[in-house]
C-alpha cells in the first residue's frame, strides 16, 4: 500500500461502504433514542481513525525516515486522487441519479 491513490480509492470505497450500509439499515419508523447519538459519534470517531491513518499514515513514516519533500508529495497526491474520485461519484451521481 505505497501508492496514494490506492489510498485515495481505499478512502472512497470505506465512504460508499459506509453510505450503503446505513442506507440499507435506515428504518424511518424508528424511534430516536439514545442510542442514534452514540453510533453518530461512535462511526465519525471510527472513520475519522480510518481516513487518519489512510491519508497521514505514509507521509507521517516518510517524514519521521527524513524524507520531507515524499511525505508532501504523497499527501498531496492522496488528497489530489480522493478530490478527483469524488468529482467522479459527483457527476455519476448528476448523470444517473
Amino acid at each position: 500500500m505505497k501508492s496514494p491513490y490506492f489510498h485515495s480509492l481505499l478512502a472512497e470505497i470505506y465512504i460508499m461502504a459506509i453510505s450503503l450500509v446505513l442506507t440499507s439499515l435506515q428504518n424511518p419508523n424508528s424511534p430516536d433514542t439514545i442510542f442514534a447519538p452514540i453510533l453518530a459519534l461512535s462511526l465519525f470517531v471510527l472513520s475519522a481513525s480510518i481516513m487518519g491513518y489512510l491519508f497521514l499514515g505514509r507521509p507521517f513514516q516518510l517524514y519521521l525516515d527524513g524524507l520531507k519533500k515524499e511525505a508532501v508529495s504523497f499527501f498531496a497526491k492522496t488528497v489530489i486522487g480522493f478530490a478527483l474520485l469524488t468529482v467522479i461519484v459527483y457527476v455519476v451521481v448528476k448523470v444517473w441519479g
